[in-house]
């Protein structure tokens, strides 16, 4: 087998792993947009690395942008195989690449270029789409194939790969944080010789999962005294169900005071409809918020919450007095109607912007927790006075431990370890743990690398 590491390397975004047996069998894991400063770096208009139409299938992670954003761009290249993912994969997928369009279209408007795709590519991409289910091993020519639960979001996975020598190497995808609500946690990795790694948070170690609830309690409880307004960017898959889960209790045992709840994310609303649609099945949800459901308490239903679904509603969210909580799209401040919101309220005091998750570098919300007392959004010079927070235990993303914990009972077969998708710092500080703690081989690739495995 023979890797060549196509995007997703010393940097968080564009995973494309190519991974080939001889002339006749090319597959790709993931094929991600890369992001940055923009929603869309030029990075994507780049050609790719490979051929698309020698290409006879993809293997899909799970459903965010930097591992699916690019697969229409594949399309119009040429290629013709199938996508395989699970079936939540697959479903929300659809929602986030049409979407992806929608900006991507009016960030092209903006910058005076050519869009990437168009919503006839994204249509093409899902006709090849096929799903699988967890454990469920299938063959494309000469891999065999075999899906497991990575805890990261609905339907995620990490992809075990066998030649016929029966060699395997295992592409983590997105690892998640075990110990969250919602879905189930990370499957044990198998025996492996080879490994594909994320780093997202390499260097770091989130705070107690135990204690994110109550530094949300504090935080809503002490905006609501200053009568302020609370803003919590919020990407639309996952983060947004797991607050709404934990807003829920929240709200239910009255540990926060009775406030209106907005969720002003067409996308967070369209991609809730995915998670109550696999709520009651095993493969994807866990036993407590199934049997939660079970009991008659909608977890995404509450006393407070109001979906803002069109422009409308979502302009009348600024009618409604404070103390209030607006959780919007997009999670890095990227687009989306968060950025409306900001511009309206980060200058009060008596505010409060709330990240939960990931910030890539340059983006806005980067800016704006890195401590800028001014930013740019939509032409204008807003003053940042409100109170700036983080609750890092909300990611969707396993921190240093949780990687190593995951890599760990494969130690013994483990012949090389490949580092990936992190910034370079938290890549090379993981590279460090992996062969002081575990002793196993570990690099940080760069990109266009070739490997014979």
């Amino acid at each position: 087998m023979k890797l060549t590491f196509c995007g997703g390397v010393r940097s968080v975004t564009g995973a494309n792993y190519l991974l080939e047996i001889g002339e006749n069998s090319k597959i790709l894991i993931d094929c991600g947009m890369f992001q940055g400063a923009h929603f869309c770096d030029k990075r994507n208009f780049e050609s790719f690395l490979y051929n698309p139409k020698e290409i006879d299938a993809v293997l899909i992670t799970h459903s965010h942008i930097d591992h699916i954003g690019r697969l229409p761009l594949i399309f119009k290249a040429g290629f013709q195989g199938k996508i395989f993912s699970t079936s939540p994969t697959k479903d929300s997928s659809e929602y986030l690449l049409i979407d992806s369009e929608h900006i991507l279209n009016k960030e092209a408007e903006e910058r005076k270029e050519n869009p990437l795709y168009t919503l006839e590519d994204v249509n093409s991409v899902m006709e090849l789409w096929q799903t699988v289910k967890y454990h469920q091993k299938f063959r494309i020519k000469d891999f065999e194939i075999e899906f497991f639960d990575a805890g990261h979001i609905l339907g995620s996975s990490f992809i075990l790969i066998s030649d016929k020598t029966g060699k395997k190497i295992v592409f983590s995808g997105d690892l998640g944080n075990n110990n969250t609500p919602i879905v189930k946690d990370t499957d044990i990795i198998p025996a492996s010789d080879y490994a594909v790694i994320e780093s997202t948070y390499g260097n770091r170690l989130h705070e107690d999962a135990g204690k994110r609830k109550d530094i949300l309690e504090d935080i809503i409880e002490e905006t609501a005294m200053a009568k302020g307004v609370l803003l919590i960017p919020a990407f639309a898959m996952e983060r947004t169900q797991e607050l709404l889960y934990e807003l829920n209790e929240l709200a239910e045992n009255k540990r926060i005071p009775r406030l209106p709840i907005f969720i002003d994310s067409p996308l967070a609303i369209r991609l809730t409809s995915v998670y109550k649609k696999y709520s009651q099945n095993s493969d994807y949800f866990d036993k407590e918020s199934i049997d939660l459901m079970k009991e008659g308490d909608f977890i995404f239903e509450f006393p407070g919450l109001k979906f803002a679904l069109n422009t409308e509603q979502s302009k009348e969210i600024n009618n409604v007095l404070a103390p209030k909580i607006i959780i919007a799209g997009s999670g890095m401040s990227q687009g989306g109607r968060i950025l409306h919101h900001e511009l309206r309220y980060l200058s009060d005091p008596k505010n409060t912007i709330l990240f939960v998750g990931y910030q890539g570098a340059g983006s806005l919300g980067r800016q704006i927790l890195d401590g800028a007392k001014t930013v740019r959004i939509m032409g204008n010079d807003v003053a940042v006075n409100c109170r700036v927070a983080s609750i890092s235990g909300y990611s969707a993303h396993a921190d240093s431990l949780g990687l190593i914990n995951w890599i760990k009972p494969a130690r013994q077969t483990l012949k090389k370890v490949f580092v990936v998708q992190g910034e370079e710092e938290s890549s090379l500080a993981l590279v460090e743990k992996l062969e002081d703690e575990l002793a196993v081989e570990a690099i940080v690739p760069s990109i266009r690398d070739e490997i014979e495995l």
